[in-house]
Parts: C-alpha cells; structure tokens; sequence
C-alpha cells in the first residue's frame, strides 16, 4: 500500500505555542504509521520553521528546536505581519520554499497550530498559494473565527442568539476611568475580558468589580488591540464538535465543570481537574438543538473539516447561548474535541483518518 506524506506542522508564534506542542504529540502518537509517512515541521517562537526527525515525546518539551538545528526551511517573512510591502525578495523567497515543500512530497498538511499565526488564515493562505492540501477551515472561516469581535457581528446579522458584548479598540489611547465608565454604563458586574484575537483562554479575566476592569482590560490588551467584554452568563458551559465539510456532522455535546472559578487556561492544557460529562445530562431535545445549532454556525462561517463550539446553556430560562467556534481545537489528551468524537463513536485514530481524507477531497473540488 503506498503511504500519503503528512506534513504535522506544530508550534508557531502564538502566545498558543506550548498548547501546539501538546496536540502535535497526542497527533503524531495516534496515527498510523502503516498509512502515513510523517513529515514533522516545527515552528519556533520567532516564527523559524524546522524540519524535525526525532522522537515525537520532545516535542511537547520543547527539545526538538534544539535537535532539528541545521534542518531549518526558509519561510522567513511570510507569516509576519510587520512585514512591508511585498516586492522582488519575497517572491524569491516563495518560490524557494515552494519548491522546499515539493522536495519533501507533501499530501496533506495536518496544521496543528493555534491561535494568530496558524489558526487564524496566514498558514492557510500560504498553502493555498502553494496549492497544497491541508486539514481544517479555509483563509475567511479560519480568520473569521480567530476574530472574535468580527464573529460577533456576524452572529448579530444571522440573529444567533449570543451574550451581550462591546468591543474596546486601542485601549492604550484611552484613560483607565474612560473604559469603566463605558463598561459599566453598558454591563453590570461581572464580566468577562479577553483579547479579541486569542484562544486558550489566554488573557481572559473575571472582572467583578472597577479595580478587576482596570487590570482586566490591560492583561487582555497585551495580546490584542481589540478587547472584547462580554456579559456574564449564569449557566452550564457546553461545546460540542463538528466534522465534514459540505455535509457536516456534530458529536454527542459535553458539559464541563470547571475545577476553578471559570475554565481557564491551566485547567484546559495543565491541571486536569475539571470535570466532563459526555453526553450532557440535558435532555434529547437540548441535545438536538445543541446539535443542529452548532452545524448552523459552521456552516454560517463556510467551516471545513473541524470545528468546536461552545455555547452557555442559561440557568433561569434554559436559553442556549452561542459563545465562539474554535477551527483547530485541541488536540491534547484532555482536550475534549477527541473526546466528543471518542464518545460519539469515532476513536481519536479514526478521527484523523477522517479529517485527512477531508482535506484531500475539499482539495480536489
């Protein structure tokens, strides 16, 4: 049988890096190799891409950078964005690393990258210039669920029921009392803040109070220049997966209870306390319109592949709330896409079969 040459591409510059890391690794483990000849690419912090050949375990220590060193590729600015103007150097440099990735006899690229700078369309586009298969949503759907505020406005014109939110823009250039008031005279307390363009939960804080705002807003704007704050929502925390491309499925929906006061970054990736119940005990017919609900809004964003979505389930009016879709979940042990399909009848090494396949026929299209 002749094996398909899977290109893994990890890390990357996003605050997501380590995250990155740990998905690669559950990734590389789970595969087949009867069937995949894998090709390891890792993306350092400053945004170098290296060809890696070692065991798949240094990955998520982070060791392979210095094992792949002298296995360097060339992308040097393509993936930048203060990068100037394109001109003459640049397309030089496409073209060497065009003909880099069809010296390595690329099938399909599996990027297991998260946050701005892989989750977001820059990798996509790239490969999409070089012509090259590649596993989840396009340039708009991966872009737009990166954006967070411009998804937002999208839900708001396709009436998907939502938490109130604002959008703060260049926090830096406003007075600490100015950003209060306009919150205040808008929410009441608490709220949530986090950068517009993350994922992770990174940068994300409860604020209950104007000193919490304050701190709040300055954390999340390290990361963005957009901030988002979204109303509090007394409810149950539900996500709930979706695979294919023109004819997507959903997965059984899972509640989580988070270990802490809300499901933040260390219990997602480190801590693994919190508490999952798949299916969530809410009944078929919540089930049902979480289901539906979730395939709508994938296909509202012209999704691919994956997805994950996350909604609040309201206490006092049982009213379901859409609060993002993610395009690369992940992919980690604890992670719960996998664990969605796992219980919905698809095993983690199947689950990368499928999504293999679906990047190579939404290629052919």
């Amino acid at each position: 049988m002749c094996k398909l040459n899977v290109m893994v591409l990890f890390g990357g510059k996003s605050k997501e890096h380590e995250v990155s890391l740990m998905s690669a690794t559950s990734m590389l483990n789970a595969m087949n190799k009867e069937k995949y000849e894998i090709i390891t690419v890792g993306i350092t912090r400053d945004g170098i891409w290296k060809k890696y050949k070692g065991s798949y375990d240094k990955i998520q220590t982070g060791e392979w950078e210095q094992l792949a060193e002298g296995e360097n590729l060339s992308f040097i600015s393509l993936l930048d964005d203060s990068t100037g103007k394109e001109n003459a150097s640049e397309i030089k440099a496409l073209k060497k690393d065009a003909r880099q990735l069809e010296n390595l006899k690329i099938d399909v690229v599996f990027p297991a990258l998260h946050g701005p700078y892989g989750e977001d369309g820059k990798v996509q586009g790239l490969l999409e210039i070089l012509g090259i298969p590649y596993i989840g949503a396009g340039v708009l759907s991966s872009a737009l669920a990166m954006d967070k505020a411009m998804l937002k406005k999208v839900f708001d014109a396709e009436k998907i029921p939502q938490a109130k939110y604002k959008v703060i823009k260049n926090y830096k250039n406003l007075t600490p009392d100015d950003v209060v008031v306009e919150i205040e005279s808008f929410f009441g307390y608490p709220v949530f803040i986090k950068p517009a363009n993350l994922g992770s939960s990174v940068g994300i804080s409860k604020a209950k109070n104007k000193q919490e705002v304050i701190s709040a807003t300055e954390l999340a704007s390290k990361y963005d220049k957009k901030v988002l704050v979204e109303e509090f929502i007394d409810g149950r925390e539900i996500e709930c997966a979706v695979l294919g491309n023109e004819y997507p499925i959903a997965s059984l929906p899972a509640e989580i209870i988070p270990s802490r006061e809300f499901y933040d970054y260390n219990d997602k990736y480190f801590d693994g306390k919190s508490k999952f119940i798949i299916p969530a005990d809410i009944g078929n017919e919540l089930i049902e319109q979480v289901k539906n609900l979730a395939i709508k809004v994938y296909k509202i964003i012209d999704c691919s592949g994956l997805a994950r979505v996350d909604f609040f389930l309201e206490s006092k009016s049982n009213r379901l709330l859409v609060n993002e879709i993610n395009t690369m979940p992940g992919f980690t042990e604890i992670s719960m896409y996998p664990k969605m399909w796992e219980a919905s009848g698809i095993n983690y090494e199947d689950l990368i079969d499928r999504l293999i396949q679906l990047a190579l026929k939404k290629h052919r299209l």
